[in-house]
C-alpha cells in the first residue's frame, strides 16, 4: 500500500474502528433519553384514546392552573430574586453581610415542606387564627375575615418563596461581575437610583434572570406536594390520576407530553427573548462595583425588603416544624429509621452513578471526536427539563414489561420466580434520579475537564499513558472539588424529589420526602416534622457550599 492510500485510509479507519469511550458516551445517552422517547411512543400509541374526552372536560383545568402557577411564580421569583441581588450588590445597609448569604437558606426547604408549615400556621385551628379569636373574643368564623390558606394564590407565595434563590444566585453573580464605570457614569449624568436599575443593571442582567426564572417555571411544572397539598390541580396532578387513579397509561402519556411541550417551549422562548443580545467587558482595568452606603431610614427599609422572602421561605417552615419535633415521639419511630436508610442508599447510590456516567460521557465525546456522541451530549440534559411524574411513566412500563419476561424466562427455566428485579426494588427508583438530575453533573463535568490545559493529557499520553489512565491521573485529581459539589448537589437534589419518588417506589418503601408527604397528607405534621428537618439539614449543607463557591 502507498504513502498516499495509507493516509486516506487511515482517517476512515479510526472512524470505523471500536471505540469503547464513544460507545460508551452513546449508551449513556440513549439510557437518559430512552424514558422519553418512552412516554412519546405511550402518548402515540395508546390503547385508549381519552384525549377527547381529557380536551372536553380535565384537560383545560389542567393546563389554566399550570399556566397561572408557572406565570405568576416567574414574575415574582424574577422580582424577589434580581431585587434582593440588586440591593446586595449594590448598597450597603445594616445586615448586609450575613443577608446575602442567608438568602439562599430557602433552596433547603421543599416547597410541600413549606406549604406544610404556612397551613398549620395560619389554618382555622392554627396559632394565627386562635391567637385572633382569643384577643378579640370571636368564637365562630363568621366573626371575621380571613383569607383562605389552601388556594393557588397560597401555592404561587409557597413556590416562589421555595425557587427565588435559583434567579438570586444567578442575577447576584451578573450584578458583580459589572463594571462599577458604567454605574459612575449614570450617577455623574444624573440618574437616579431607579434608573441605574432599570437602564443600565437590568438589561446586562437580563440573560442571567431570564436562566433563572425559567429554572423556578420548570420546578414549578414539576412540582406535586405543594399543589396537591393546596387542592390545586395541574398537568402534573393529572398525569397521577389518569394513570394511578384512572389506570389509563395513553392518556397519562399524553398529558405527559403536552408538559414536555411546554417545557420546552419555555426554553425556547428563553434562548429566543436573548438572541441578539451580546454583552462583553473589557478584563483589563475593570472596576468592581462598590456597594454605596444607604443613610437614614431607608437602610432599614432595604434591610426589611431582604428579610422578608428569606422569613417566608426559611424561617416560617423551619419554626413551625421545629416546635412540632419538639414534642414529637417520631424520632425514635424505626419508620424514620428505615426512610433515612433508604433515602442515604438511593440518593447516594443515584449520585455516584449520575455523576460517574456524566464524566464518561464528557471525557468520551472529547476523547473521540465523533459527532454522534458531541450531538447527543446536550440533548441529555432535557431529563433536568422533565418533571419526575413524567420520567416516572417513562420508566415504570418499560422495566415492568422487561421485569415479567425475565422472571417469566428465569422461572421457566429454573422453575424459581425471582419476582420483580427492577420494579419490585428502588433500582427504577434510581434509574429515574440518574435521568432526572443527569445535566447538573453532565454541565458540572464538561465545565471542569474544560478548565485542564490540553497539554497535561497529550503529555501523559505521550508517555505512554492509556486514555482511562489519563483520566484517573490527570484529570479526576484536578477536577476532584467540581466532582464533588456535583456528588453533593445531585444527592440534594434526589433527597427533595417526591413525584418520581411516589411513583416509582416499591411496596412499603419510603424516603424521607414521601414519608412527608404520607403523614403531612394525613394532617399529622407532628409526625412528618422530624423528616421534614432532616431534608432541610441535608439542603443546608448544599446551601453552605454554594454559599462558599460563590463567595
Amino acid at each position: 500500500m502507498s504513502d498516499e492510500t495509507a493516509q486516506n485510509y487511515s482517517p476512515l479507519a479510526r472512524r470505523m474502528s471500536f471505540d469503547p469511550w464513544s460507545t460508551a458516551s452513546i449508551l449513556i445517552a440513549l439510557l437518559v433519553l430512552a424514558p422519553i422517547a418512552a412516554v412519546l411512543w405511550f402518548a402515540a400509541t395508546p390503547t385508549d384514546n381519552i384525549w377527547p374526552h381529557l380536551m372536553s372536560t380535565t384537560l383545560p383545568r389542567y393546563l389554566g392552573n399550570t399556566l397561572v402557577l408557572m406565570s405568576a411564580v416567574g414574575v415574582v421569583t424574577a422580582a424577589v430574586g434580581a431585587g434582593a441581588a440588586w440591593l446586595v450588590v449594590m448598597y450597603q445597609f445594616p445586615g448586609r453581610q450575613w443577608i446575602q448569604w442567608a438568602l439562599l437558606m430557602p433552596l433547603a426547604v421543599p416547597a410541600y415542606v413549606g406549604a406544610y408549615a404556612l397551613v398549620d400556621l395560619f389554618e382555622y385551628a392554627g396559632p394565627v387564627q386562635t391567637a385572633l379569636r382569643d384577643t378579640f373574643g370571636w368564637s365562630r368564623p363568621s366573626d371575621y375575615w380571613f383569607p383562605a390558606v389552601r388556594t393557588r394564590w397560597a401555592a404561587v407565595v409557597v413556590l416562589s418563596a421555595s425557587l427565588y434563590p435559583y434567579v438570586y444566585l444567578l442575577a447576584r453573580a451578573a450584578f458583580r461581575e459589572q463594571s462599577g464605570a458604567g454605574y459612575e457614569v449614570a450617577r455623574a449624568l444624573g440618574v437616579g437610583p431607579w434608573g441605574r436599575f432599570w437602564r443600565v443593571g437590568l438589561p446586562l442582567a437580563r440573560p442571567a434572570i431570564a436562566a433563572g426564572c425559567a429554572v423556578a417555571m420548570m420546578e414549578t411544572v414539576n412540582d406535586f406536594g405543594t399543589v396537591d397539598y393546596f387542592a390545586v390541580q395541574t398537568l402534573t396532578t393529572g398525569i397521577f390520576s389518569t394513570w394511578r387513579q384512572a389506570g389509563n397509561l395513553g392518556g397519562a402519556a399524553q398529558i405527559a407530553v403536552l408538559v414536555l411541550g411546554l417545557i420546552v417551549m419555555l426554553v425556547t422562548l428563553e434562548k429566543f427573548s436573548r438572541r441578539k443580545s451580546r454583552f462583553f467587558t473589557s478584563a483589563r482595568g475593570q472596576r468592581p462595583v462598590s456597594p454605596v452606603a444607604i443613610k437614614g431610614p431607608a437602610k432599614w427599609l432595604a434591610s426589611f425588603v431582604c428579610i422578608i422572602p428569606l422569613l417566608i421561605g426559611f424561617v416560617l417552615p423551619v419554626y413551625v416544624l421545629s416546635t412540632h419535633a419538639m414534642v414529637a415521639a417520631e424520632w425514635v419511630a424505626p419508620g424514620l429509621l428505615r426512610a433515612l436508610v433508604h433515602t442515604l442508599v438511593v440518593g447516594g447510590a443515584a449520585a455516584i452513578l449520575t455523576v460517574l456516567g456524566g464524566v464518561v460521557m464528557v471525557y468520551g465525546v472529547r476523547l473521540s471526536g465523533k459527532n454522534l456522541p458531541r450531538i447527543l451530549m446536550p440533548v441529555t440534559a432535557i431529563g433536568y427539563a422533565a418533571p419526575g411524574a413524567v420520567l416516572a411513566l417513562g420508566i415504570f412500563v418499560p422495566l415492568a414489561a422487561i421485569d415479567n419476561r425475565v422472571a417469566d424466562a428465569i422461572l421457566s427455566i429454573t422453575g424459581w420466580d425471582p419476582g420483580l428485579i427492577m420494579t419490585g426494588s428502588a433500582a427504577a427508583l434510581v434509574l429515574a434520579y440518574v435521568v432526572r438530575f443527569f445535566a447538573i453533573a453532565q454541565g458540572t463535568a464538561d465545565a471542569a475537564l474544560g478548565r485542564v490545559a490540553p497539554s497535561l493529557p497529550m503529555a501523559a499520553r505521550s508517555l505512554g499513558q492509556s486514555a482511562g489512565g489519563v483520566l484517573n491521573r490527570i484529570y479526576l485529581p484536578l477536577v476532584r472539588a467540581s466532582v464533588g459539589s456535583a456528588l453533593l448537589l445531585v444527592f440534594v437534589d434526589c433527597v427533595k424529589e417526591l413525584p418520581a419518588t411516589l411513583l416509582l417506589r416499591p411496596f412499603n418503601y419510603n424516603t424521607l420526602a414521601t414519608r412527608v408527604y404520607d403523614k403531612a397528607s394525613l394532617e399529622n405534621l407532628t409526625e412528618a416534622a422530624p423528616a421534614a428537618l432532616m431534608i432541610t439539614l441535608v439542603g443546608l449543607a448544599a446551601v453552605g457550599f454554594l454559599a462558599r463557591a460563590n463567595r
